[in-house]
């Protein structure tokens, strides 16, 4: 006679169903095609997630196609901006086939530009106007771009913590999964030298390398909380269509 498999204890057994049930509804898609499946379906709800690179690696892009994936669900999303003009913006992502202008007319897209005082006012405000958009749109995604300029306003490693916890604490407050955007040329695989490395919730680097003459993109992620990640670098592909993360490891 045949020994019948033990059955998971009741308990244990439910407790294994809420798990995988949480970690499949609690993730928001990243509208970047080849990322999500690295990540377990996404990022994860009201999560901050840092997106860092050197220039033209694709931070803003990767940034508004998080949020253009939203649109397309109804999600409303704000875009919080330190650099970049709004006409400019929108005429660039025109390039991939996002009309922005249309997501605002809907009531979808935010767009905002601020200076890192602005910001820093923001800070001490417990949010301002900012807070009362969220409110007002109900967004469920936020983009910053980028948080370089921000942190430059504090020279001591303390207050850069500070500062970045302050705003960590506002994101969580307003319910919002969020993409940061960083611009940094000096990070390797085991290092990023930001003071929002240790607080954020994920690390997401983009590389821009040139070798042989070829100009090479590829995709790490260094970290993210709650999530089982793959320890090597993807090589992505930018085109028309944005940021698509190959199955390919980049040599």
């Amino acid at each position: 006679m045949k020994k019948q498999a033990k059955k998971p204890a009741p308990k244990k057994a439910a407790a294994k169903k809420i798990c995988k049930q949480a970690v499949r509804s609690s993730r928001l898609p990243s509208g970047v095609p080849g990322f999500d499946k690295l990540v377990q379906g996404g990022f994860k709800e009201n999560s901050i997630n840092l997106i860092v690179g050197g220039p033209g690696s694709g931070k803003t892009i990767f940034a508004m196609m998080f949020l253009v994936e939203g649109f397309k669900k109804g999600e409303p999303g704000i875009y919080v901006t330190f650099e970049e003009r709004k006409e400019k913006l929108f005429s660039d992502m025109c390039s991939f086939g996002w009309d922005l202008e249309i997501y605002e007319k809907k009531g979808l897209f935010t767009y905002l530009e601020y200076t890192p005082e602005q910001v820093r006012r923001v800070l001490v405000e417990g949010g301002g106007e900012i807070d009362s958009l969220i409110t007002k749109t109900k967004a469920k995604r936020l983009a910053l771009d980028s948080v370089s300029s921000f942190s430059l306003l504090y020279k001591e490693e303390l207050a850069k913590k500070e500062a970045a916890l302050a705003l960590f604490e506002m994101i969580d407050k307003w319910g919002c999964t969020a993409v940061l955007t960083a611009q940094d040329t000096s990070f390797n695989s085991t290092e990023v030298s930001s003071a929002l490395e240790f607080e954020v919730d994920s690390i997401i680097l983009l590389y821009h390398d040139k070798k042989n003459g070829v100009r090479i993109r590829g995709l790490e992620i260094l970290k993210m909380r709650g999530t089982k990640t793959p320890n090597v670098t993807y090589s992505i592909n930018l085109d028309k269509n944005g940021i698509s993360v190959l199955s390919k490891k980049m040599s």
